[in-house]
């Protein structure tokens, strides 16, 4: 009879945060407060928390009662990759809330003892490693981070100094990937009126273009003149962009895991280049360690700027070749083609950061060279597609 009872209870409370969220959005608004400190300390309500951390949580600091949020609900927040907001007023706010919690400390940091930091050290040591620091412009460090160094762990801020000064350097602490700036949807209440000009379809790429699909598409289906731009027989559907979705290399074994014909295109930072590979297999995050065979994959760089010409470099056919390598650790490798044929990596844990992408000269899997330079690089950004051939419609002859 009890475990019935408490079945009845949870498929209640089930419904009940179903009825709230699809019926009273306004209403939850309206009292955040109060609903948010009611459900935090709970196992229940997965439905209200995602509502509030999804709908509200860019807003949330700027409450006026923003430190009386449980630690929970703080720390629930701090997780989150979409924050709309920058990495150091999120610190602001992190210390903001900290200090509230020790109502005795002294309203002047300069003032504060060893023993008030460490008060406050204890108080956030759920938060503080949250905090993306890498992320941090170097100059605001020194004026916002360095007053509370003492709260922080000794190599954590001699990293922080490290990076602030030589970004490309290799750190020892755990470093987190950029905060994406995408917005949350909230419920819209618009007027209808009559459209002044039509709309304009976002570009599918901010790196290539139609010529370059065709180009590509040419070279899946091994054609030795390039398709015409009305007659490319794929969609490239975008999986992943960097700049959208950030550039932690586990982003993209999560986000390409399953996808099977796929290209992946980067810029290269500080040149025109774009350089990138096509992966006929599936990308798999569960095959760590695997060299993949493939007679049918390539590397690419492609016309762009002052490069006048396309470079195409198939896999070559060979017992001995590896098309493509599923490295161990994803949180420093990427897509990796051949022996570093076309490799992204990063030590930092964001491609973007620090120049140890490569495309080596060995071609020992590929037939050429896609770089006339051995330099590591950084990319300024990438993208992966999914490679869908189009559906030809079905014509009746009468």
């Amino acid at each position: 009879m009890v475990n019935a009872s408490k079945l009845e209870v949870k498929e209640l409370s089930r419904k009940l945060e179903s009825y709230l969220i699809e019926s009273k959005a306004s209403w939850l608004k309206t009292h955040f407060s109060f609903v948010y400190h009611s459900i935090f300390d709970s196992n229940e309500f997965k439905g209200l928390k995602k509502f509030y951390n999804d709908i509200i949580a860019n807003l949330i600091f700027e409450s006026e009662d923003f430190t009386s949020l449980q630690e929970t609900a703080l720390v629930s927040i701090l997780k989150r990759d979409d924050l709309k907001v920058e990495e150091i007023k999120i610190w602001d706010y992190v210390i903001k809330w900290g200090i509230a919690q020790n109502p005795t400390l002294p309203a002047d940091s300069k003032k504060w003892s060893n023993e008030n930091f460490e008060a406050l050290k204890i108080t956030l040591q759920q938060s503080l490693p949250l905090i993306r620091y890498f992320h941090i412009p170097g100059e605001v460090v020194w004026e916002k981070v360095k007053p509370y160094k003492k709260i922080l762990e000794e190599q954590l801020w001699d990293d922080i100094i490290q990076h602030s000064i030589s970004p490309n350097k290799p750190v020892n602490s755990i470093v987190l990937p950029a905060r994406t700036f995408s917005t949350p949807k909230l419920p819209s209440r618009t007027i209808s009126t009559p459209e002044l000009t039509p709309k304009v379809n976002a570009p599918f790429s901010t790196m290539i273009n139609n010529e370059h699909v065709a180009e590509l598409s040419s070279w899946i289906d091994r054609k030795s003149i390039n398709y015409s731009l009305t007659n490319i027989p794929y969609e490239f559907q975008l999986i992943l962009r960097g700049s959208r979705d950030g550039f932690h290399p586990k982003t993209f074994w999560d986000m390409c895991h399953g996808h099977a014909g796929t290209i992946t295109v980067a810029k290269v930072a500080g040149t025109d280049e774009i350089v990138g590979g096509y992966n006929p297999l599936a990308w798999n995050n569960s095959k760590r360690g695997s060299k993949m065979e493939t007679n049918d994959s390539f590397i690419f760089s492609l016309k762009n700027g002052s490069i006048q010409n396309s470079i195409l470099s198939r896999v070559k056919v060979s017992k001995d070749s590896i098309a493509l390598y599923y490295p161990i650790d994803q949180t420093i490798y990427g897509p990796w083609f051949g022996s570093s044929e076309f490799m992204m990596k990063s030590k930092v844990s964001d491609f973007a950061q620090d120049k140890e992408c490569w495309c080596s000269d060995n071609n020992t899997n590929y037939e050429n060279r896609i770089r006339t330079t051995r330099d590591q690089f950084s990319i300024i950004d990438y993208e992966v597609f999914k490679i869908i051939k189009k559906q030809i419609p079905n014509c009746t002859i009468r």
